[in-house]
């Protein structure tokens, strides 16, 4: 039976640059992001929701495009396997979406947020004690530190934002990974820049932000970046 990588030492993972190394250290930021996120509200819960969001979707970018293809083609029930973290993630891209377009008074935010919670951890338990270790029986620690290198190099260049209708599987999230990152990572620094401008300025930035919305949301629905999916995770 192979051990969840909660129960293994750093060394035991292939290294710190191993990618199973690097897949646990996001995942405990994520469990004191959320620890962070139980009890607060209003503009505060919408700050810990948006850093949960900068780490969750380029993490999960990076599996799909980098890890995934490489568990279905080492593993006989890959397909499987990765099928259901991809149905969790596409879960996680439409809570967002939900939740963003609602608004702090929406009254079914509560109910969102809690399964939102609910999902990320059940994410991360399907990845490490299930599809990670059997990844890890197949690669040796070189290889997994050469994947890990990969991942690394992917996630740091990949889409911050809910994007719930590109596909899961490339080549449509891989073609759409160089517009929708600059479009979000943009955003990103747009929406910082917002939130330390004097009060004035606001309404400008915050119009920008919506017209890079506005365009990712077009990127994301051309058929490229719908193309490799498959039901149910393709919305």
């Amino acid at each position: 039976m192979p051990r969840s990588l909660a129960d293994q030492s750093e060394s035991e993972l292939g290294g710190p640059g191993s990618v199973l190394t690097r897949q646990r250290r996001d995942h405990v930021r994520l469990d004191r992001l959320l620890h962070e996120l139980h009890g607060s509200t209003g503009r505060s819960q919408e700050e810990v929701l948006q850093r949960i969001d900068r780490l969750v979707f380029s993490h999960a970018f990076a599996e799909e495009a980098v890890l995934w293809p490489v568990l279905r083609r080492v593993l006989p029930d890959g397909e499987e396997l990765t099928l259901r973290v991809e149905e969790e993630h596409q879960e996680v891209n439409e809570l967002v979406t939900a939740l963003e377009e609602g608004g702090l008074d929406n009254p079914r935010r509560p109910v969102r947020l809690a399964r939102l919670v609910e999902v990320l951890r059940e994410d991360v338990r399907d990845e490490e004690d299930v599809l990670l270790p059997r990844l890890q029986e197949r690669l040796d620690p070189h290889e997994l530190r050469r994947l890990g290198r990969q991942w690394e190099l992917v996630r740091r260049i990949a889409p911050t934002r809910p994007h719930p209708t590109v596909a899961r599987r490339p080549p449509g999230n891989v073609v759409s990974a160089l517009p929708l990152s600059v479009l979000d990572r943009t955003r990103d620094l747009v929406d910082s820049g917002v939130r330390s401008c004097p009060a004035r300025l606001a309404p400008v930035g915050e119009a920008v932000s919506r017209g890079l919305a506005g365009v990712a949301a077009l990127a994301e629905r051309t058929p490229p970046a719908r193309h490799g999916d498959r039901p149910p995770t393709h919305r």
